[in-house]
């Protein structure tokens, strides 16, 4: 009679969808780190040290920061494992894995079910394969139509060879879309401040994918409803919600920095009226996560740098490529006080009444993302002698997988290293895995406390 192991913790399969996303990306993160680690990728042929790799592979993973150029540091094979990181991440490790998954089997199992809708927001495990696919086309076209454009503009305006400007145009499309902020030099994009053929294709495809895949599906759909003469259905909550606010808070960004940087000569002082206005709009849907600079971030005045750290801590849309604690827990959060200074009961939104539980959430997130930045800034501040506004912004800038900096992280210790890559990991995962770990925790209690109100305020 065969005798039966039991599990222990240690040996039972990792199922649960937060877990699942996690390793996942600390996987590819390993990955990366060695690769870039390797002399191959370097320009100059020698190995990189540990620390710089895996800074480089979090950073190109989750969209964040970076500590070197990566033009000018990593080589031919170093930029394409970049690319591959940078692509990887903003696409989701798990939604990869099982739009292959259903490509090669046709069937997917209910724990990867519950991973794949985690990454890519979809609520329906019966429409999973059309929502994986979906995203996985998306994605490509969007990136394939950014760097049409822009590997025109570096061939015609710029007279690079067509090798160097169809890998500048991809390379820069994908990092757009996935919203990650890396550039092949070492000024970003400050050298096309005055271009629009370079900004606007770029911050097209940031807003495009800082959106968020329930977003853009749901328009695709509408798109095919319309063109079929098809009557669509009611806008979902979700995406009203976030198109609104999207929109407003890109307005406000806009109006704020052009503003404040009007004037600067060391941002938008010298530039036409055209190109201050241009700079305005790329700068306020970069710090959207994105990251990409058009001017030094260093050089900015410092009400503008506050400004910017709200837009990054904010982020963009949910289950898309941008980070932050995204735009519809603000918008929660601004509902969830109306309601409050009004004295209603709930929470209503756009005509929609939102559950208590989501709320609760959208709360819960926002205080861990202040939590750990607040966490961050500490040990910056007590280690270094930067700024509070330097500070400020390379911490907000980690959370949200920005990319923005004021210029210290490179000369940061490397326990100051270790901190910003740890806020890039957590930024980028942990309100997506809270979130999801709130969600399938919810239970009901058989019983009820008795009631006491404390004094608030």
């Amino acid at each position: 009679m065969a005798t039966v192991t039991p599990r222990t913790r240690w040996s039972r399969p990792v199922t649960h969808p937060a877990k699942v996303v996690v390793l996942s990306f600390a996987a590819a993160i390993v990955l990366g780190t060695g690769l870039l680690a390797l002399p191959v990728a370097a320009r100059s042929g020698r190995a990189t040290d540990p620390l710089t790799a895996l800074f480089t592979a979090t950073g190109a993973v989750t969209g964040g920061l970076s500590i070197v150029g990566t033009g000018s540091w990593f080589g031919p094979f170093g930029e394409w494992v970049v690319l591959a990181l940078i692509q990887v991440g903003g696409l989701g490790i798990m939604t990869l894995a099982s739009v292959l998954g259903l490509l090669v089997s046709g069937r997917l199992r209910m724990p990867l079910q519950l991973t794949a809708q985690e990454e890519t927001g979809s609520s329906a495990a019966g429409h999973l394969r059309s929502v994986l696919l979906g995203v996985a086309a998306t994605t490509f076209v969007i990136e394939l139509l950014t760097g049409a454009v822009l590997f025109l503009r570096f061939r015609l305006g710029y007279g690079q060879q067509a090798g160097e400007a169809l890998f500048y145009g991809c390379f820069h499309a994908v990092s757009a879309f996935n919203n990650a902020g890396f550039g092949l030099r070492d000024d970003n994009l400050v050298g096309y401040a005055n271009d629009p053929w370079i900004l606007v294709p770029v911050a097209v495809a940031c807003i495009l994918g800082g959106l968020g895949f329930p977003v853009l599906l749901e328009l695709l759909r509408r798109a095919r409803a319309h063109h079929r003469g098809v009557l669509a259905r009611r806008w979902s909550l979700h995406t009203r919600l976030t198109l609104i606010t999207y929109g407003i808070l890109l307005a406000a960004g806009t109006v704020y920095i052009c503003l404040l940087e009007w004037g600067n000569p060391a941002t938008f002082g010298p530039m036409s009226w055209g190109d201050k206005l241009l700079n305005g709009f790329f700068l306020s849907t970069s710090a959207r996560t994105a990251g990409f600079n058009s001017v030094d971030i260093g050089a900015m005045e410092p009400a503008t740098l506050l400004g910017i750290s709200v837009l990054m801590f904010i982020g963009a849309g949910s289950a898309g490529t941008a980070g932050g604690i995204k735009v519809t827990t603000f918008a929660l959060l601004g509902a969830a006080i109306v309601a409050e200074v009004r004295g209603d009961s709930q929470v209503n939104v756009l005509g929609r009444r939102v559950p208590a539980s989501a709320v609760r959430q959208a709360l819960t997130v926002a205080l861990l993302g202040l939590g750990l930045i607040l966490a961050g800034m500490l040990v910056l501040l007590t280690v270094t002698e930067a700024s509070v506004e330097a500070v400020l912004v390379e911490t907000v800038s980690a959370f949200g997988t920005v990319g923005f900096t004021t210029g210290i992280t490179g000369s940061l210790p490397a326990v100051c290293q270790l901190v910003v890559i740890a806020l890039m990991f957590v930024g980028r995962l942990g309100p997506i895995t809270l979130a999801s770990a709130l969600a399938l925790r919810e239970r009901g209690r058989r019983y009820e406390l008795p009631e006491e109100r404390p004094v608030i305020g």
